[in-house]
């Protein structure tokens, strides 16, 4: 019999359709795979057996009916990010402790009501605020990839991938047909590009933001993250709705994303941005995005090159923004109303207390650094003048939509790198997001597509960057990409 983990979301919905097989029994496959592989890649933070094989046995009783609903039976993984109602949820933070939220977040709703299941909480970066998922409190996520050198493996245990790391390694490691993630500044497409996966961050206001725990208000966004653009369009479909909760959503219909798939890219502009070729990428990632714009080409649409001039001011101006949105939202973590609670003689040092031994490195040097760019005398000169860059940033792309309908770069400058190889060196890490933090400042979608292999084996990315809500279109030329590169699925379970 087929492994049921190894097949992608269309193709068990499929199954489930023609009755091959059961949610039930496509649910305990995935049990079985996370009970023997998560020890190994820490992917999940909370599995919820119990609850997912209730979620199925629901749609088995549905399926039995004939009342199947879009994503009847179909297990997925959920990012701790997102509230659950009465199922922990911690955002991977100490300070958060063993809170259970009343409420489901919209994306997780909308997701349960087309009659998807939950297999449990994947691990993120604390709070979000990481791009290699080596700062939650429960511990770094192992890429199930790992490096080829001298014609060996390489046992050194690679990053997925920040924040939404556990989401990446679940999906590529077959843990999950597909997975919620969050990105503030490439948190979803950059984990993708590393671990061979599809991410996709939508347009800002197409998925509700309520009941995700806030990281900077401004910038956070949900999606998928899935095995093939086709899998990625079908989440992202349901993920995605108009939410009067939220005061940043917006109305808009959410197209057929999966029907748009096979329209190909016939006489569509594609840009290259020159900003985009920088000291420090690596050969590999040079040379998977001229064989991108070869792709692209050859399948009819036309290259451009373009220039965003203000590309080189994105990551300085996001780690202004980022970090003041971050100083603000994690404020109402006090040991007073939920989570976490260190008592001190008084009010005061009860807040110290809780907040010193609750957060993170990570997370107190940057709600340190929001709250300084905020304070009295360097809110003009940092904080404003950052926002003041982010509409040049917006304004350099609204101009390319003149010439051009999307715009081709890599996802990341480098493959995964080894556990704790970057983290001591700040610069070096936040540079991982050079290519993605624009598309958060301006507030537009991109997606992440593998394209091939680097010289040791593992995933490299290419990333589409499109007008706003004009998703479909970047579906469209990331299928072409997926159709000539190939899948890449993860070529030895070495958890095993």
């Amino acid at each position: 019999m087929t492994d049921l983990t190894s097949l992608t979301l269309a193709a068990a919905r499929d199954g489930l359709k023609a009755k091959k097989f059961s949610a039930t029994e496509l649910t305990q496959a995935f049990i079985a795979a996370i009970d023997k592989a998560n020890p190994a890649l820490n992917a999940y933070v909370l599995a919820t057996p119990e609850h997912a094989l209730a979620q199925a046995k629901a749609s088995d009783a549905l399926i039995a009916k004939g009342q199947a609903r879009p994503l009847e039976g179909l297990p997925l993984g959920n990012k701790d990010l997102f509230a659950t109602k009465g199922i922990r949820t911690t955002a991977c933070s100490r300070i958060l402790d063993d809170f259970k939220p009343p409420y489901e977040s919209t994306v997780g709703q909308n997701l349960w009501d087309a009659g998807a299941v939950m297999l449990g909480k994947l691990n993120n970066d604390e709070f979000a605020m990481g791009s290699s998922n080596e700062t939650s409190c429960f511990g770094p996520v192992t890429n199930p990839w790992r490096r080829t050198r001298n014609g060996k493996l390489d046992n050194t245990a690679l990053v997925p991938g920040g924040s939404s790391g556990g989401s990446s390694a679940a999906v590529s490691a077959n843990l999950c047909l597909a997975a919620t993630a969050t990105d503030t500044g490439g948190s979803i497409r950059q984990p993708a590009a590393l671990t061979g996966t599809v991410g996709i961050k939508p347009t800002y206001g197409r998925c509700s933001r309520w009941g995700i725990v806030a990281f900077a208000s401004s910038l956070d966004q949900a999606g998928p993250i899935a095995r093939t653009t086709r899998d990625a369009a079908i989440m992202l479909r349901h993920m995605a709705s108009f939410d009067a909760k939220d005061s940043t959503s917006v109305d808009t219909p959410v197209p057929d994303y999966e029907a748009t798939l096979k329209q190909g890219v016939k006489g569509l502009r594609i840009g290259i941005p020159k900003e985009y070729r920088v000291d420090g990428m690596s050969p590999e990632a040079e040379k998977s995005w001229a064989q991108g714009i070869a792709w692209l080409k050859a399948a009819g649409a036309t290259i451009h090159d373009i220039s965003l001039p203000h590309t080189k001011y994105a990551l300085p101006a996001y780690y202004i923004v980022a970090p003041a949105e971050c100083s603000s939202n994690l404020a109402r973590y006090d040991g007073v109303r939920y989570g976490l609670r260190v008592a001190g003689k008084d009010l005061t040092e009860t807040y110290e207390n809780t907040r010193a031994a609750g957060f993170g490195r990570e997370v107190k040097k940057r709600v340190l650094i929001g709250t300084y760019v905020l304070s009295a005398g360097y809110y003009d000169a940092y904080y404003v003048k950052a926002q003041r860059v982010r509409t040049l940033i917006k304004r350099d792309f609204d101009l390319a939509w003149d010439t051009v309908d999307c715009v081709l770069t890599p996802t990341t400058p480098n493959p995964a790198f080894g556990q704790g190889e970057k983290s001591g060196d700040p610069l070096a890490m936040y540079l991982e997001d050079i290519f993605t933090v624009t598309v958060n400042m301006a507030g537009l979608p991109g997606i992440s597509v593998p394209a091939g292999l680097s010289s040791e084996g593992t995933p490299i990315g290419l990333q589409l960057i499109g007008k706003p809500f004009d998703e479909a279109t970047l579906f469209r030329a990331a299928q072409v990409i997926e159709d000539a590169a190939g899948h890449f699925p993860v070529p030895t379970k070495w958890w095993a």
